[in-house]
Formats: structure tokens, C-alpha cells, sequence
């Protein structure tokens, strides 16, 4: 769901009875928006957030299978951007402030770390569990994960898949502030509307 307001672009994941799960139509969807927010010059900032509970249970495995196998992602439609950020000939050019809560898995983290800004909720609990499940973690974490939160820290929860909470997050570098659950929206739309603001 895409909301515009002033200079801002809510981008809102509403898949909340599959926990956000990405089904290829939602991935598409996102790149769509990122595609205008990209080219709309009156707007300067996009935000981020989950309607629901969780952020994102990751990828519906059951619809991306064949393209894993492939090693490839879907196809976007014209003018989409690549959501992860992983063409840098087709990369949104403007900041991205997003907002996490409840379950943050796989390609959740790998939307964390292709943004700008991250607030999480206290009780968000974040996983990179592509292990656990056979796949690589092909969205950008396994390179981009130690650029942000260091190799030990990285390899600690690539390698194992483990669970780790807000707190953790916030102490890895991972989100730049938590704030009490239900407030992550407002907080994300309020730092936003200071960066389009300048």
C-alpha cells in the first residue's frame, strides 16, 4: 500500500494473514514503488513499514523454489527498482527510513540493510535462517551484513541462523534507535520528514 504525504512515500507490506511473507506479486510491487518514488521529484524520502504484527516472515519459499534454483530474482516491470539494491544501475538514488517490528526474517534484514535509517520496535527479533532452510542468503546479507555490524558479528548469526532481539540490533549497528512497540511508524515518519525537509 503506497501513500504519499508531502514530500514523503509510505510504502506499507500488507500481506498480514502470511506475516508479510514476500510472494513474487509483493516484491514486484515494492520495486513499483520504489520505481516512482526513484523519478517523482517532489518526493524526497520514502518510509518503509509492515501493516500487521511482523515485519516480514521472509520470502514465500514456495513461489521463489524455481527461481532459487535458477540463481536468479524475478523479472521487474519497466521503470520498478530493485528493491535490495543489488544492480547498482538500477538503485533508488533517494534515502529510505524503515520501520520493523515483530518478526524480521531473511529478505527483512536484507531491506534493512539496502535503507538508509531503521527503527525497530522493542519486541522486533530478527533471524537470517537461510541456513536452517538449505538457501544462501542471496538478497545481499552475506556481503553486505559484515559491512554493517563487523565479520564476527556477521558470521555469528549467518552461520548459525540464531534469533536476536531489537536490542541486539541496536547494539550491532544494525537499527539506529528502538522505541516502544506501536511507535516505530511515527518515529520512522518523523525522522523522514526531517531529511526531506532539508
Amino acid at each position: 500500500i503506497v501513500e504519499i504525504r508531502d514530500h514523503l512515500m509510505l510504502i506499507g507490506l500488507n500481506r498480514v494473514p502470511k506475516r508479510n511473507a514476500f510472494d513474487l506479486d509483493m516484491y514486484r510491487a515494492l520495486a513499483v514503488a520504489y520505481g516512482e518514488l526513484h523519478r517523482n521529484p517532489d518526493l524526497r524520502c520514502g518510509v518503509l513499514f509492515a501493516h500487521g504484527d511482523h515485519f516480514t516472515g521472509g520470502i514465500d519459499l514456495a513461489e521463489w523454489a524455481a527461481l532459487l534454483r535458477q540463481g536468479r530474482f524475478p523479472d521487474l516491470p519497466e521503470g520498478a527498482i530493485d528493491p535490495l539494491g543489488l544492480d547498482e544501475s538500477n538503485r533508488l538514488r533517494k534515502p529510505v527510513v524503515m520501520a520493523v517490528q515483530g518478526i524480521c526474517l531473511t529478505i527483512g534484514i536484507e531491506l534493512l540493510l539496502a535503507t538508509d535509517i531503521r527503527v525497530a520496535a522493542a519486541n522486533a527479533r530478527f533471524a537470517q535462517i537461510e541456513i536452517k532452510r538449505g538457501i544462501f542468503p542471496a538478497g545481499g546479507a552475506t556481503a553486505r551484513l559484515m559491512q554493517e555490524v563487523g565479520w564476527g558479528n556477521a558470521m555469528r548469526y549467518l552461520l548459525t541462523g540464531d534469533e536476536f532481539t531489537a536490542a541486539e540490533a541496536l547494539r550491532l549497528g544494525l537499527v539506529q534507535e528502538v522505541v516502544e512497540p506501536g511507535k516505530e511508524l511515527a518515529r520512522a515518519v518523523e525522522i523522514a520528514q526531517t531529511v526531506a525537509a532539508q
